[in-house]
């Protein structure tokens, strides 16, 4: 049996659609009390693959959307440590907006559970994510925090 192998640009667009799908995941999860395997049934279901518009995107990767959801899901608290570390004084997570939540939370959990992929990397997709979501301030602020959190977790990574 013969594989093909997918061209770079398809697989960086089924990673990229993983990590949009794993932010839907984690948003749908606190906003209906649903569980992460329950979630992430009823996405491979149904809207695996589709843009914030509910418009088809190249097909995401299912084995990176389900490591991201479940790495977010087993390492919550510590998640949500790191994220608060960066966080003005006085600020909670409740007070972020639930999709800028689900956002950092993806995205600090693919850097604490997936230290084979660069943090450069890892950062620049899910900024471009709240790109795709917000407007700039809110998209510098993802950048600022996931910034510092990176730097947090990853020091020798640091540029």
């Amino acid at each position: 049996m013969v594989t093909q192998k997918l061209p770079f640009d398809v697989i960086k667009a089924r990673r990229a659609g993983a990590r949009l799908a794993a932010v839907q995941a984690l948003y749908q999860m606190e906003q209906s009390g649903q569980g992460a395997k329950a979630t992430i049934r009823d996405l491979m279901d149904d809207r695996l693959g589709l843009g914030p518009d509910e418009i088809p995107v190249e097909e995401a990767d299912p084995d990176l959307f389900k490591a991201i959801v479940m790495a977010t899901v087993t390492h919550q608290d510590s998640i949500d440590a790191a994220i608060l570390t960066r966080l003005s004084k006085g600020w909670k997570l409740s007070r972020l907006d639930s999709t800028t939540r689900a956002i950092l939370r993806a995205a600090t959990g693919e850097l604490i559970g997936h230290t084979h992929v660069s943090s450069a990397i890892i950062l620049d997709e899910y900024v471009s994510l709240a790109h795709d979501f917000f407007d700039q301030t809110e998209a510098n602020f993802v950048n600022a925090v996931l910034d510092k959190v990176s730097a947090d977790l990853r020091p020798k990574e640091r540029r």
